[in-house]
């Protein structure tokens, strides 16, 4: 099997995998809290980068980590998974899955203007066209079928849903400017995820009197197949892949195919206006990396 082949299945693999999270997440909240679920998810995500590590040959890196590396974990674990993730499920506590899942997508039109005080970059027209686009497919989601009779989705749950996407921008701004290896990065991060995640189960007593079996499996998933093994795949794919133009396009597919789960498994009617601002969202976000290209 070429490399090429073997890219694909690789992210499709990984497309597949992210497009039941949202699902998992619904599933999920229905018997556990929001602090048990991700301290779970944690854990397990951080046992699943350990297994990559060995198989990979580089647990010597995490033994080479410096001091100035660990202050950057610390504070790269508290935007994600901590931060991050606790704003997300709080959207999908208050959201149906198929408006939570395409409004946290607007995340890479937000990169570009939080680029401009962190990274002085400089933004031109089209970034606030490509937002424009972007907002309007957030608008389209929110309406939830009734677009001339908007306000039908929680307003809490729409903030939390787009505001998650800010963290994730900085989360990415920072991770890249971090030359370390990235599933190194990645285990190390979510270590110090964990122990926030568990202090915060200790402070708040938040941890669960009995635990639902279905809970814990999708606690579990989550870590394995949201955060953890799911990540392996996609880089692989990234490495594999001739260039990675083609491969990264596919991650589009992930919202449209999570509607399928949405429906056929949480029984969500599919209203016309989520992939309808789904376009709109992904539109503005490929009106930007076009804008990017030709001035590169």
């Amino acid at each position: 099997m070429n490399r090429t082949r073997q890219s694909y299945i690789y992210a499709l693999l990984a497309i597949f995998f992210w497009s039941t999270i949202p699902t998992t997440f619904k599933l999920g909240l229905e018997e556990i809290d929001i602090l048990p679920m991700l301290a779970i998810a944690s854990v397990a995500s951080t046992i699943a980068l350990l297994i990559i590590l060995l198989m990979q040959g580089k647990l010597h890196l995490v033994r080479a980590t410096t001091r100035r590396d660990i202050l950057n974990s610390a504070m790269l674990g508290f935007l994600n998974p901590f931060l991050y993730y606790v704003i997300l499920l709080n959207a999908y506590k208050l959201l149906p899955a198929q408006v939570a899942q395409p409004l946290n997508m607007i995340w890479p039109i937000i990169l570009v203007f939080l680029s401009v005080p962190i990274l002085g970059q400089k933004i031109g027209i089209k970034s606030f066209v490509a937002l424009f686009i972007s907002f309007a497919g957030v608008f389209v989601i929110s309406t939830q079928g009734k677009i001339l009779n908007p306000g039908q989705s929680d307003i809490k749950g729409v903030i939390f849903a787009t505001g998650s996407s800010v963290f994730w921008a900085l989360y990415f701004i920072f991770n890249v400017r971090d030359k370390r290896d990235e599933a190194v990065k990645l285990f190390v991060n979510f270590l110090f995820g964990s122990a926030y995640l568990i202090a915060a189960l200790v402070i708040t007593g938040s941890w669960p009197e009995h635990l639902g079996l279905k809970g814990s499996i999708a606690s579990v998933y989550v870590g394995f197949f949201e955060m953890g093994i799911t990540f392996y795949f996609w880089l692989k794919a990234l490495q594999l892949a001739v260039t990675t133009d083609k491969v990264s396009n596919l991650v589009y597919l992930g919202p449209f195919l999570s509607l399928v789960f949405v429906h056929f498994i949480l029984h969500e009617p599919v209203y016309y206006t989520t992939p309808a601002g789904l376009l709109l969202i992904i539109s503005g976000i490929l009106f930007q990396n076009i804008n990017n290209k030709t001035r590169q």
